[in-house]
């Protein structure tokens, strides 16, 4: 089984494109309405969903840090700061994740791009 992930409302829309061309699992908060929910929230969604979050955004470093002390599980965060890590190489590392990591890899963990 590979890594499905849910984007995080902020991510550039090629980023999810071009993993979708890639035949990588991807759902957006955009998919089902979700544009206005809670970064916990969705961090919650996400992980009743089996899937990993991708964001861009700081905030969910401090609820990953957070749910770890407290022992709250997830199924894992991918962060790329916007400015250090291309478009380009977002994809090439999400779709490697994707493909050579299983979900269990990610439970719980907070993972940097680029790799």
């Amino acid at each position: 089984m590979s890594v499905a992930f849910d984007m995080d409302v902020h991510v550039n829309a090629a980023i999810t494109e071009q993993l979708n061309l890639r035949n990588i699992d991807v759902i957006t908060p955009q998919d089902d309405g979700r544009e206005e929910e809670d970064d916990e929230l969705l961090l919650g969604r996400a992980t009743a969903l089996d899937r990993v979050v991708f964001t861009q955004d700081e905030d969910f470093l401090v609820i990953a840090d957070v749910w770890q002390r407290q022992g709250h599980e997830f199924c894992g965060i991918v962060y790329g700061h916007q400015l250090r890590v291309s478009p380009g190489q977002c994809v090439r590392d999400l779709e490697l994740i994707a493909k050579c990591c299983e979900p269990i890899d990610m439970a719980n963990r907070v993972e940097y791009l680029p790799l």
